[in-house]
């Protein structure tokens, strides 16, 4: 028996990288997973099928979290195919590198309303079954940019900075129903994103990780499980920076 054995997680963003790895993981754990995507339906059912392979319970749902009628289908999705929702890890996000002074709207905007307001629609088509049951865990993926900023990241960093103030919100307004809300804020990890970084940027960052090496989405979701689990009942509002000590606060 996993330690959330019976339990039933939503994880979006996890067609590929860290959001597959944390998918994984939870179900390893017990867990039966809604393995949620927006455009990649071939990298979602890949993370099913090594799911499945592995013993586990998976299923695949569409859905752009930016928009609330995808939102609230994807828990309502949750409910009806696998029997409720009882761990949320918003994990969906994008970035689009632009020079502040040169960012658009519709830059800034894309960003946001993935990264930041897609956490607020999913947790709140969560928290109505949760505070039902009295049970639940949320988890928001945050990043290292949040507290240091990057060039070109204004969209991204203000997006993953927004989650932080977000997540302790809920925290607070849900402490009493058995609902713990927390933050998991990555550092540089191998993914295919940042397969995508320049030489000269993955040095300057490896540079900075006292560690001296990137992390993998095993390292990330290993954490996520424990904060999902009873373990980390007495737990919330918290945030637990997974970075090889690159942010010290």
């Amino acid at each position: 028996m996993g330690r959330i054995s019976h339990r039933v997680a939503v994880v979006t963003g996890a067609s590929r990288g860290i959001g597959r790895g944390i998918a994984r993981r939870l179900a390893l754990e017990g867990a039966a997973v809604v393995v949620n995507y927006r455009a990649d339906e071939s990298g979602a059912g890949e993370t099913v099928r090594l799911i499945k392979e592995a013993g586990g319970s998976a299923v695949a749902v569409h859905g752009d979290v930016s928009l609330g009628k995808d939102a609230a289908a994807l828990i309502d999705a949750a409910v009806t195919q696998l029997g409720g929702v009882h761990i949320l890890v918003n994990n969906a996000g994008i970035s689009k590198d632009v020079l502040t002074v040169r960012m658009t709207e519709e830059e800034w905007d894309r960003i946001v309303d993935t990264d930041l307001k897609g956490a607020f629609l999913t947790t709140r088509a969560a928290l109505r079954p949760m505070i039902r049951q009295r049970w639940g865990r949320i988890v928001n993926i945050s990043s290292a940019a949040a507290f240091t900023g990057n060039v070109g990241q204004a969209n991204y960093a203000a997006s993953k900075a927004g989650l932080l103030g977000l997540t302790k919100s809920v925290a607070r307004e849900v402490a009493t129903r058995g609902i713990t809300a927390n933050v998991v804020a990555p550092g540089l990890i191998e993914t295919a994103m940042t397969g995508e970084l320049s030489p000269e940027v993955k040095a300057w960052m490896l540079g900075h990780i006292p560690m001296g090496k990137p992390g993998t989405p095993e390292d990330v979701a290993a954490c996520v499980a424990f904060l999902a689990s009873d373990d980390a009942a007495y737990m919330t509002g918290q945030v637990l920076k997974i970075d090889g000590g690159m942010v010290m606060l």
